[in-house]
């Protein structure tokens, strides 16, 4: 089926007399399918969902899954790692327009041949790029396991780390290397105004600054607390403080806040003086209606070409192998 009838059905019209959480379970249940969704889905999605977490554990739960359908609520390249893994299984995503900017500023071509310019190099890739990016990867990272795996290496090792330059600079700093880094960024963590997050502070003068690694060095500096979508909403619920400016994409909030539901969570705003919270537009292509239609329909699907599927799974396994001796 083309791309185009594939979207075509992820607009058809859901009846308003159904009751949308009742049909997606019946779904669901009838075809055997299991529904994942990330941290930065909105609360409804999360809530339907089997299991919600980042791109680590998503990975990971895809990769043992017993389900004949994996429904990835998230964005595409999230989709990809999935069917990478479970080659033999059906996946799905509510909407193939979901990309990732972060991904999307690191053409595959353009990234080979930036491996080529560095001979010698191992080379390290963010779970967020394209399974033709992670083909030509020695070993792929998460923000919850980049630094232990740049670690997992010798010092002297000569490492390309792609695409994020921001994490790339992060785990530079605190390991002390000094990867060649690609130049791509995360539009949502780009976005943060180090200026409204100071007077957010000025406002809530007992709340912590958490912080994606993702965001720019200043936001970085100020934080209390740096660390992947995973770590950010586990510190909120050990740390003994109540109040929380949270930098990273706000779909987490709902987490925390189910978590801690007498914490105060404030999402730190971006640049822009219109909006109060960081969303990241892809992720919120997603909504409940288009997770009905794609368990109905059993579209739209992810495929992945064979040799690249061949090459990407290498430095997944690598990432998923290492993760598991590391306890992560």
């Amino acid at each position: 089926m083309s791309t185009e009838q594939s979207i075509g059905y992820m607009n058809v019209p859901v009846p308003k007399d159904i009751n949308l959480p009742e049909e997606i379970n019946r779904l669901r249940k009838e075809k055997n399918a299991v529904i994942l969704a990330h941290y930065y889905q909105t609360g409804d999605i999360q809530d339907i969902a089997d299991f919600v977490g980042d791109s680590l554990a998503l990975a990971q739960w895809a990769a043992k899954t017993t389900a004949d359908i994996i429904v990835l609520c998230g964005v595409h390249f999230m989709g990809e790692t999935a069917k990478i893994l479970c080659p033999d299984k059906k996946v799905l995503v509510p909407d193939l327009n979901a990309g990732c900017s972060l991904a999307d500023s690191c053409p595959a071509p353009d990234f080979a041949e930036f491996v080529k310019q560095h001979p010698g190099h191992t080379v390290i890739s963010y779970v967020n790029t394209t399974a033709a990016v992670k083909a030509v990867t020695d070993v792929v990272v998460t923000s919850t396991n980049a630094r232990q795996i740049v670690e997992s290496f010798p010092p002297e090792t000569k490492i390309i780390f792609g695409p994020d330059r921001n994490l790339g600079n992060y785990i530079n700093s605190i390991t002390g290397r000094d990867m060649i880094l690609w130049n791509g960024a995360c539009h949502v963590h780009e976005q943060f105004s180090l200026e409204k997050i100071l007077e957010l502070k000025f406002q809530y003068p007992d709340a912590e600054i958490i912080t994606h690694p993702e965001c720019k060095q200043p936001i970085i500096e100020v934080s209390d607390f740096v660390g992947s979508t995973a770590a950010l909403l586990k510190y909120t619920i050990t740390s003994d403080k109540n109040q929380f400016i949270v930098a990273t994409e706000s779909g987490v909030i709902h987490e925390m806040q189910k978590q801690s539901p007498d914490k105060l969570f404030i999402s730190a705003p971006p640049n822009d003086s219109t909006c109060a919270c960081n969303e990241c537009v892809f992720m919120r292509l997603n909504t409940m209606e288009k997770l009905y239609n794609c368990l109905k329909f059993e579209l739209p699907e992810i495929y992945v070409d064979e040799e690249v599927q061949k090459k990407a799974i290498q430095p997944i396994r690598r990432m998923l192998e290492i993760s598991e001796q590391l306890g992560l």
